[in-house]
């Protein structure tokens, strides 16, 4: 498979350690590079803004979803290939999920793990076969990963969807794991629950 187009989910802020941003750079002008067309929230700050901008540079394609209620606060990107004004939360994250072959997550808050996890779980649940990752820069996914496993070895999570979600410390690499994975949309109830 060869991804044409990329959801990232990500921070409205840069976070304190600069290992962030350089990563963002990173994977913006690898999707750029790849022809891969970057969804991602349409903001100008934090590391959306440098995804977009570096990706930009680079010659690619952006497409920006943000909600009419974020486009000041979060400073909506003005200088996208497409910048689409939606009405809220809910219709933004549809959005993103039905314009996008894949989803990646680099170092973010609360809304960046909301993001996330809401479309692992469509994933999951049987909604799409999209592949998903995290772009882990300096282990910062690593507690994350640790308490996943902890999920499956208590039985809240099934193997064959804790397996869904990728994970690389390069943006390279998670593209080629991400272009590799094959999907096995299995619903979460498709067998009895474990005792």
């Amino acid at each position: 498979m060869s991804l044409r187009s990329i959801c990232v989910f990500c921070g409205a802020s840069t976070g304190v350690n600069p290992v962030y941003r350089e990563a963002a750079v990173a994977l913006g002008q690898t999707l750029a590079r790849q022809g891969v067309r970057l969804v991602y929230g349409g903001g100008a700050v934090g590391l959306m803004g440098i995804v977009a901008d570096a990706a930009l540079e680079a010659g690619g394609e952006v497409v920006g979803i943000i909600p009419r209620s974020l486009k000041d606060a979060e400073i909506g990107h003005a200088g996208l290939t497409r910048l689409e004004v939606v009405d809220g939360m809910h219709a933004r994250k549809a959005r993103m999920a039905e314009l996008s072959e894949a989803f990646i997550a680099l170092p973010g808050g609360l809304g960046t793990l909301e993001e996330l996890f809401e479309v692992w779980t469509w994933g999951q649940l049987g909604y799409h076969g999209k592949p998903l990752g995290l772009l882990d820069v300096n282990d910062f996914y690593g507690k994350l990963a640790h308490f996943l496993d902890h999920l499956v070895d208590e039985g809240f999570v099934r193997e064959r969807h804790r397996a869904m979600l990728q994970r690389a410390d390069s943006a390279e690499t998670l593209l080629q794991l991400l272009n590799d994975w094959q999907p096995t949309v299995v619903p979460k109830w498709s067998e009895p629950a474990p005792n």
